[in-house]
């Protein structure tokens, strides 16, 4: 959570408020293999 700020601000140059897609943010203690960042999608064919 402490670095939310600055992903949120890379993540506004990427969309704009409009098309942006949903997202989740979820702090936990550890992730595995020491990773910063964990991601999950939704993904429609």
């Amino acid at each position: 959570m402490n670095d939310f700020g600055a992903i949120n601000e890379v993540y506004g140059t990427y969309f704009d408020d409009e098309n942006a897609p949903a997202r989740e943010t979820v702090q936990v203690a550890v992730l595995p293999k020491r990773v910063n960042v964990e991601i999950s999608l939704i993904a429609v064919a």
